[in-house]
């Protein structure tokens, strides 16, 4: 019974070495794959400006890796089982010093295990990763070669499109600066008017009380209005100066 255990259990080592060993063959060309996918779209990319032979050898390399990566899969999930069987066998030993020595022997083999589905998954992450960079690459190239090859009436339209767009924003900034302004004057010829009116009513009563002092008041008055038709006159020709400015 013990020589039949032992054969079974190093049955189960036997395979899972030759499991381990054809992973790592299979692992070290999934990896050259990879990094030749990303050289050679490199290459090709800069060899040719038509993009029908890189998609032709990316569809072959992308084949390739789909099958690789299913092959890759059904050993990790056939060494996953014999893993298992192996632990089975461990929890049902009988001999306390000889299941010691079997857990140990299993622990190494779920370690190789693990650097190999976690190596496998790292190396299919950045082949995915690769894969998506190029298509988004060939997609914008593709873009930019629409984009040149459009007629020349066509990008000028563009550019006039762009320059009226620019001149329209900054006619809009330029409204609203000259409104703003416009706001700011009049709160300060609203403040002005109001102490203007404080100052004429205490100059009124003085007028009233000292009839030589109304004959100033009148003539500062008549000044006072002059003024205001003069300063009303530079505002409105500056606004509409303005105004032409940033329609023109």
């Amino acid at each position: 019974m013990a020589a039949g255990s032992s054969n079974y259990w190093e049955d189960l080592r036997k395979q899972a070495r030759q499991l381990e060993n054809e992973l790592d063959l299979k692992l070290v060309s999934f990896s050259k794959l990879c990094t030749s996918y990303s050289s050679g779209r490199d290459g090709r990319r800069d060899r040719y400006s038509s993009d029908t032979t890189p998609l032709l050898n990316g569809s072959s390399q992308d084949r390739m890796f789909e099958t690789m990566a299913v092959e890759i899969e059904q050993l990790l999930g056939k060494l996953t089982g014999i893993n298992d069987k192996m632990a089975e066998y461990t929890n049902s030993a009988g001999v306390p010093s000889l299941n010691a020595a079997l857990m140990h022997t299993l622990q190494r083999h779920r370690d190789i295990l693990q650097d190999y589905t976690h190596e496998f998954h790292k190396t299919k992450a950045n082949f995915l990763a690769i894969r998506e960079r190029e298509n988004l690459l060939g997609s914008v190239r593709k873009d930019i070669e629409s984009y040149k090859s459009g007629s020349g009436v066509n990008n000028r339209r563009t550019e006039l499109f762009l320059k009226e767009h620019e001149h329209l924003r900054n006619s809009d900034r330029l409204i609203e600066e000259t409104i703003s302004i416009a706001m700011a004057t009049k709160e300060n010829m609203t403040s002005q008017r109001g102490m203007l009116k404080s100052i004429q009513s205490k100059m009124n009563t003085l007028a009233n009380r000292f009839p030589a002092v109304n004959s100033l008041i009148q003539r500062i008055n008549l000044r006072k209005r002059r003024d205001s038709l003069i300063l009303g006159g530079v505002i409105g020709v500056c606004t509409i100066l303005l105004l032409l400015y940033a329609f023109h």
